[in-house]
């Protein structure tokens, strides 16, 4: 891994490189439309096309949706070792997220308004769980467990297949998870699928849930286009460590390569101001790097978007820590809560030298779905909240309506809409029938 210190002249440089790692060109966004406005009108009949295409099997009305009989035979095909991490994964994530429930509210006041706030889950949501490079049941676990908690009746899970067989650890951890429906595809076609409905899948709500470049355009296309709710736009996966000198330099490698094996885009970054601490991790990564199975993928992904950077101090590693932005923060250092105090954007946060970021993908509880690509500024990781809407309710008596109404009028009048302000005069002043 390269290291570059911040009093280097091509440090700004760099450092903005790596945070404005492109996601999205032209091409890609001109292949999503068209795909998302085809599913749209000729429905099954292009879902099928493009599914034959991407996913190199043939779809049937009979065979794209994963029967009960399969679902049988896939939980039955987990080890039992298997299907107790998966449960106890779904455990720890039920526990956290039941915490996020938020509950309807009401008062009344002294002119006697009844005002309040009322919750209800969505009614149909779509999960994309990813297939391509890798399965992933953690990502069922996490997107559907906090829509069965907030009350969705109906949850729908798209997956790619590969031969028209889905995962048995996804299938095992969607029947944990609550899903009620299970589709053989993926890519930007299931997308638009749900987003649009077909005759034979189901249109939603909103969808949830990681996925490539592709993937990504067509949910931010299908927002735009189709009125359907999507729960953020997911760039490439990141981490950024902050390291004081009681950091392990093999701990610290260990997690920047588990973060860089995700994909090629993948950003992993270590900031502290001890050089002979970035030297070390250097060697250890280099070390660490060699018996990977998926090593030219995260050789890449640290050649391309990975850094050691070494800086003045702490406070300078926390300023530029809160620039980024990240996905995942670790805080690898001797005080973290000091640290965290001082933390205003990240996903989520790791503190000290026993956290790595990998218990988070799986077991610990609190969402792995997280905003990237500094949207951790302004976004929140995946919760019960993203699977419910609220809603105002108002009630004014016929005193209350007096007491307010002609000031509600004037303020009509006051920006040039009569209309609006005769529909409570009129209440006011109501003529005999």
């Amino acid at each position: 891994m390269r290291i570059v210190r911040t009093d280097q002249a091509s440090f700004e440089n760099i450092f903005q490189q790596i945070k404005n790692r492109g996601w999205f060109n032209e091409d890609i966004w001109k292949q999503i439309k068209i795909i998302v406005e085809d599913v749209r009108k000729r429905k099954d009949k292009a879902l099928f096309k493009y599914t034959k295409k991407f996913d190199k099997w043939i779809p049937t009305a009979d065979t794209i949706e994963v029967s009960s009989a399969e679902i049988k035979k896939a939980v039955a095909a987990v080890k039992a070792e298997e299907l107790a991490i998966l449960k106890l994964s779904a455990k720890r994530v039920e526990r956290f997220h039941g915490r996020q429930v938020i509950k309807n509210w009401s008062y009344c006041d002294e002119a006697g308004i009844e005002l309040g706030q009322r919750i209800s889950p969505l009614e149909r949501v779509g999960i994309y769980a990813p297939g391509g490079l890798a399965s992933y049941p953690s990502t069922v676990i996490m997107a559907a467990v906090p829509a069965k908690i907030a009350g969705v009746p109906e949850i729908i899970l798209v997956t790619p297949a590969k031969d028209g067989k889905v995962n048995p650890l996804i299938i095992s951890a969607a029947r944990l998870g609550g899903v009620t429906r299970i589709f053989k595809i993926g890519g930007a076609q299931a997308i638009a699928a749900l987003a649009n409905g077909t005759e034979l899948i189901p249109r939603v709500d909103k969808i949830v849930g990681p996925g490539n470049a592709y993937v990504t355009a067509a949910k931010m296309i299908v927002y735009q286009w189709c009125w359907c709710g999507i729960d953020m736009a997911a760039g490439p996966s990141e981490i950024l460590i902050i390291a004081d000198a009681t950091a392990n330099a093999s701990y610290i490698a260990a997690d920047l390569l588990a973060q860089a094996e995700h994909d090629e885009m993948a950003s992993a970054i270590l900031l502290t101001p001890h050089e002979a601490l970035a030297r070390k991790v250097a060697s250890e990564v280099a070390l660490q790097l060699n018996g990977l199975k998926r090593k030219t993928i995260a050789s890449r992904a640290l050649t391309d978007f990975g850094a050691i950077i070494v800086t003045r101090d702490i406070d300078e590693a926390t300023r530029i820590a809160n620039r980024f932005a990240p996905e995942h923060l670790e805080l690898m250092v001797r005080n973290p809560k000091k640290i965290l105090a001082k933390t205003k954007h990240a996903g989520a946060i790791f503190l000290g030298h026993n956290t790595p970021e990998t218990l988070g993908d799986y077991i610990a509880g609190p969402n792995h779905i997280l905003p990237t690509g500094g949207t951790a500024r302004f976004s929140s990781p995946l919760g019960v909240y993203d699977f419910v809407k609220r809603s105002s309710v108002l009630f004014f008596s016929k005193e209350s309506l007096q007491k307010y109404g002609k000031r509600a009028a004037r303020f009509a009048d006051m920006e040039g809409l009569e209309a609006h302000g005769n529909s409570i005069t009129v209440r006011m002043s109501p003529k005999k029938p």
